[in-house]
Order: C-alpha cells, then structure tokens, then sequence
C-alpha cells in the first residue's frame, strides 16, 4: 500500500473521531517492511507534531472545510504539506506521491483537490506564511487554549516548552543493576551513548537502533525510559523490608525500577485499572528476571475496598493519570484528544486518588507524588490543597539540581535533547 494512504488512514480516528494513536500506529507498522517503517512514523508523528501548523495553512488553501466523511481526504493533504515545509523529499515527488494515494483511499475525485492545494502551497508559501505569522497555533503549533495555559503558568519558560514538544524525543535507556553495570551496558551495547546528566541509573542514545535487538535487552540488562521518569525511584528512598504500592503502574517501568533498585522488600503492589495494560508489566518484569516479592492486582487506585487488606505501606508511589503535557513530544495526538475542560476532571481524580491513598501509608511513611504534567492544576496545586486538608502530612523538599523548585513540589519542563517534563513533590506522614 501506498504510504501517504497508510498513514491517512492511521490518522483519521485521531483527527476525526479523537483515538488514541498508538493502537492504531501498531496495527499499521505490521503491514510493513522494516526498511517503511522509518518513513511510515515519521510521516504520521510528524504530522501530529505539526497539526496545528498544517491545519492553519489547510485553512488557506481550501475553498471550505472538508466533510467530516472525507477525513482521511485531509489528513492526506496535510501529510502532503507536512513533507513540502518537513521533510527533503523533493516538492515534485511529495505532491506524485501524496496525489496517488488518493486511489488507494478509493477517493479519485481528491486528486484534483489534492494537487491543486499542495501546487498553490509551493506558488503560495512565503504570502500565506505572512497571512499566518500572527497566529500562535500556526507560530507553536499547539491549540490555542493550551498556548494560553501555558503562558500564563510559565511566562518565562513557554516559548521553551512549546519547541520542546515539537521536537523528536531522545531514547533513554535504564540498566537493570541486579544483572549488569551502567559501564557494562555502555561497552555491551556498541552504539553511541552518553550517561544520563540526573540519572546514575541510564544511558541517552545518540544514534536510532532497534531496541529489541541491542545485545543485553533479550537477556533483561537494561529498559527504555525516560531519564526524567528514572528519578521516581531514587526520590522514595526505598529501604530493605518495606512494603511498597505503585499505584497506576502501568506500563510497569517505574515498578520495575523499584525492584531493581531495593531487591529486598518485602512486597511490591502494584495497582492498575486497566486490564490490558497489565500483561505488559508482567512482561516487563519477567523479560527483567526481578524476583522480589511483587504482585499485580487489577482496581481503581482509590477503590480501597477492592485491593487493600488494610496492611500499611512504608512507601507509595503515586503516578497520578493527568494531561500528560510533559510528554507531547513523544504522544504528539495530546495535542488534538486533550480539551480545555479536562483540566478541572483530572485535578479532582487526581485529589481524590491523593486523599483515598493517604489511608494507607503507615505513620512516617513516605509518598511520591507524581505527573507526566507541567500544568500547575495538576500539579502544586493539588499538593497545597492536600496540605491544607491533612495536618499529618509534611511536605520534604527535594534538594535536586534538577528541575524547578516549586513553593510545593518540582518541576521538571520537557528539554530538546534531554528529559520529558514532570512533576514530584514528597509527602511524609506524621507519627514513628
């Protein structure tokens, strides 16, 4: 199949009907060789990377939108577009290609629609840039209303964060110390890598490689995360003989990292609400070989009943399901599935999931509170609120040379070249 019609087809249920893009991304990537596949995630990541951009010039070149029917008509012109302003494909061989695909759609009458849209693009470029250069969608290539949020979170830092997002994210990867060294992993490894500036657990790639065939993965020597979620670990200061939750631990690498991290606790609980994710922690930890005490029990975090045999935690790992707005650059479809009004659902999940675990943390216990966010709502927010309702809860700050000090909490913004953006903030309970 075409390319261009294969990655049209990829983005329609995202553009049209709002889904998740890597369900879909993976069904696609199978029908391929391996020698596609490069092109195939560059044209579809790419493309969502630079929504925004390509529906303002879209907007430009068509008489009126297209029907809502005719979706995959517009995500293939905007592919088209995509390769014009993106790629070094020659203009020539990107508007063929992008015209052809609209027969393998079913679609003929869009070749017409198609060529002409993308040719009036190449005569029309530099005056619909200038009609454009005022509009900060098209400028960061982000909704308006998350621009706005943004600025008025983080006047000095969004310009920054905004280009970060945009741009493609560096593979990390975790040595697993139960069964290898960082200065092994590095030798065995013989592709280009530097250790990790926050992390003493990772190494950052600095050339592309398949990951499945690296030698040490199939053995369980190393993981791929981001150095910013590494740190999760290090801040719960695990000890031998503790009992520890990681709640909302899918896909499992942050419960992996405690196991590898304290190979003597007691147990790790590991809570997830969704049963399909849970087959990829057990795949986690078993490729890994970790073999501390662990279980994995499918519930809602805050639905204590239904998990909790009422026996304390001595640490908690709180990995709360927010915008994940730190991370768009490696789920660049964030930009088009997350809206304005889920900001207020999430921080009042994200309260109450906070307040229902809090029971369960024995006195002088330790709990980490963390997002994939670099909204405050989510974030410090939702930690002086806490504060303010629980006089058993002290906050600790964290001495880091990483991130932002917060008045509650740490925040780390998405770097070009370096971590994703997070949240931390530590809680310990009063008493022994």
């Amino acid at each position: 199949m075409n390319l261009r019609a294969l990655a049209a087809q990829t983005l329609t249920p995202v553009i049209r009907e709002g889904k998740s893009l890597t369900p879909l991304f993976d069904v696609a990537l199978a029908k391929l060789d391996n020698k596609e596949r490069g092109l195939f995630q560059q044209l579809c990541f790419g493309c969502l990377r630079q929504f925004h951009q390509l529906q303002a010039i879209s907007q430009k070149l068509l008489d009126k939108p297209l029907r809502n029917k005719d979706s995959d008509v517009f995500a293939l012109l905007l592919l088209g577009l995509y390769q014009l302003i993106h790629l070094r494909t020659p203009d020539h061989a990107a508007i063929s290609e992008t015209v052809s695909a609209t027969r393998q759609l079913k679609k003929p009458w869009a070749s017409r629609l198609i060529n002409g849209a993308l040719r009036n693009f190449v005569r029309q470029r530099a005056e619909i840039e200038q009609q454009l250069a005022d509009s900060a969608e098209y400028r960061f290539s982000h909704p308006q209303w998350l621009v706005d949020s943004l600025q008025e979170a983080w006047p000095e830092h969004y310009d920054a964060i905004l280009e970060a997002n945009n741009q493609q994210a560096p593979v990390c990867l975790r040595v697993n110390k139960t069964l290898c060294d960082l200065t092994q992993l590095q030798s065995d490894l013989q592709v280009q890598c530097q250790p990790l500036k926050y992390s003493a657990d990772g190494l950052r790639l600095l050339e592309s490689a398949e990951i499945p065939t690296l030698a040490g993965f199939a053995q369980g020597h190393f993981s791929v995360q981001d150095e910013a979620a590494q740190l999760a670990a290090q801040l719960l200061d695990l000890q031998p003989g503790q009992r520890v939750l990681d709640a909302c631990a899918a896909p499992g690498g942050k419960s992996c990292h405690i196991l590898e991290k304290e190979p003597n606790i007691a147990e790790l609980l590991c809570i997830e609400l969704e049963k399909a994710r849970i087959p990829r922690i057990v795949e986690n930890i078993e490729r890994l070989g970790l073999k501390a005490p662990h279980r994995i029990v499918q519930a809602a975090a805050e639905d204590l009943h239904s998990w909790w045999d009422n026996t304390p935690f001595q640490r908690i790992l709180l990995d709360a399901p927010c915008s994940a707005t730190g991370v768009i650059r490696r789920h660049p479809d964030i930009k088009l599935l997350r809206q304005p009004g889920d900001l207020a659902k999430l921080s009042v999940l994200q309260g109450h999931i906070l307040k229902t675990l809090w029971h369960t943390l024995a006195p002088g216990g330790l709990l980490v509170y963390a997002t994939c966010s670099v909204l405050p709502a989510e974030n410090e927010l939702i930690i002086e609120a806490f504060l303010h309702q629980h006089s058993d809860a002290r906050h600790l700050l964290i001495t880091a040379d990483w991130g932002e000090t917060r008045p509650f909490g740490r925040q780390l913004f998405p770097q070009v070249g370096g971590h994703d953006g997070f949240y931390y903030a530590c809680l310990q309970k009063a008493g022994a």
